[in-house]
C-alpha cells in the first residue's frame, strides 16, 4: 500500500485547508485510515481517524468541531478538512492505513502503513 498525502501549505489563523491522501496498491475500502500529526519538537499525535465504510469517525478533543475526516472509496482518497486554524495546529500532517474492519486505531504503531507527510504552518 503507497500513501500519498498533500495539501499542506502556509494558512492564515482562522483560515481553511483541505488535505488529501490517495491511496494506491491496494483496494483503500479494506482499510482504516487515519491522520497524525507532528510538531517540531514533539511526539507523533493523533488527529482523526475513519473506518473502512465511513460510517465512523473518530478525532482528537483539540481539533472537534473545527476538522474532519471523510474518505471516497471510489477515489481510493480519504480528507481531512481542517476549519478554523491555529497557530498550534501547526504541524507535519501524516496519513496512515491499517488493514482492520472494526474498530477506530489513535496510537501510531496500530498503523501498518504511512504516507510522507505534508506540512502545515499557521501563521498569526
Amino acid at each position: 500500500v503507497q500513501l500519498q498525502a498533500s495539501g499542506g501549505g502556509l494558512e492564515q489563523v482562522g483560515g481553511s485547508r483541505r488535505l488529501s491522501c490517495g491511496i494506491s496498491g491496494r483496494i483503500a475500502s479494506n482499510y482504516l485510515m487515519g491522520w497524525f500529526r507532528q510538531a517540531p519538537g514533539k511526539e507523533r499525535e493523533f488527529v482523526a481517524a475513519i473506518n473502512w465504510s465511513g460510517g465512523s469517525t473518530y478525532d482528537t478533543d483539540s481539533v472537534k468541531g473545527r476538522f474532519t475526516i471523510s474518505r471516497d472509496n471510489a477515489k481510493n482518497t480519504v480528507y481531512l478538512q481542517m476549519n478554523n486554524l491555529k497557530p498550534e495546529d501547526t504541524a507535519v500532517y501524516y496519513c496512515a492505513a491499517d488493514p482492520r474492519k472494526n474498530g477506530i486505531a489513535t496510537m501510531p504503531v496500530q498503523y501498518d502503513y504511512w504516507g510522507q507527510g505534508t506540512l502545515v504552518t499557521v501563521s498569526s
